[in-house]
Formats: structure tokens, C-alpha cells, sequence
């Protein structure tokens, strides 16, 4: 019984190696896109950075959470990842459109345009994610 509830822990390590991997490729990708360096703001403890990034990381988690669960294969669960990394990029553009200083108000230790950005990002993976079960 125990070795039939491991048969899957192969794929298990794949799907979480991959997972894992590609959210470090998100951070980079994120945190080179931004106008602001989130590590530099965070090692000056502005928590709006760390804010910022964790929720927009959790907002790029929910769709290649999603895109595990549906993916066909591994390739195909990687290249939905990219394409919800593309909308997290996009979000990041669109959350700048009313507040077009947000990067900086962000670097200068404002708290409320980080939980914005935040709260955009997780909205943009939540609607990513469910487009995906489609």
C-alpha cells in the first residue's frame, strides 16, 4: 500500500522541481521588469517591496498551480507558465496606468501603491488560473 502511494512521487519531483524553477524564473524576470530593485528596497526594509513581490509572486503561483493540475505533460504545463508570466508582466503595466509613480512611491517606503500592485497581481493570477481549467 505504501509503495502504491509513492508510484507518483517521481512525477511529484518533477512537477516540483519544474514549479520551483520557474518561480525563481519569475522573481528574475519580475524584479528586472520593475523600475524598482525589490531586494534593494527590501534590504533598506521598505516592506512595500517585499509586499509587492510576495504578492505578485503568489499571483503567478496560482496559474502554474493551475497549469500542473491541467497540463498535459510538463512542456505543456511550462508553457502556461510563460503565458502567466506575460500577464503578470502586463499587470505590473496596467496597475502603472493610474498611478504612474508606483514604482517609485513603492522605493520611497509608501506602503499603500505596493498593496495595489500586490492586490493587482493576485487578481491577474486568480483570473489567469481559471482561464486555464477552461
Amino acid at each position: 500500500m505504501v509503495l502504491q502511494s509513492l508510484a507518483g512521487l517521481p512525477a511529484f519531483l518533477v512537477y516540483f522541481a519544474v514549479g520551483s524553477l520557474l518561480i525563481i524564473a519569475y522573481i528574475y524576470v519580475y524584479t528586472w521588469i520593475t523600475a524598482h530593485d525589490e531586494f534593494d528596497c527590501m534590504r533598506r526594509n521598505v516592506p512595500g517591496a517585499a509586499v509587492a513581490l510576495g504578492l505578485s509572486v503568489i499571483g503567478f503561483a496560482l496559474p502554474v498551480s493551475s497549469a500542473m493540475g491541467h497540463a498535459a505533460n510538463v512542456l505543456d504545463c511550462v508553457i502556461w507558465s510563460v503565458i502567466a508570466l506575460a500577464v503578470q508582466v502586463l499587470v505590473y503595466y496596467l496597475a502603472r496606468l493610474p498611478m504612474p509613480n508606483l514604482s517609485q512611491r513603492i522605493s520611497d517606503g509608501e506602503l499603500a501603491p505596493a498593496i495595489w500592485l500586490g492586490l493587482a497581481s493576485v487578481t491577474g493570477g486568480m483570473i489567469s488560473a481559471s482561464s486555464m481549467s477552461l
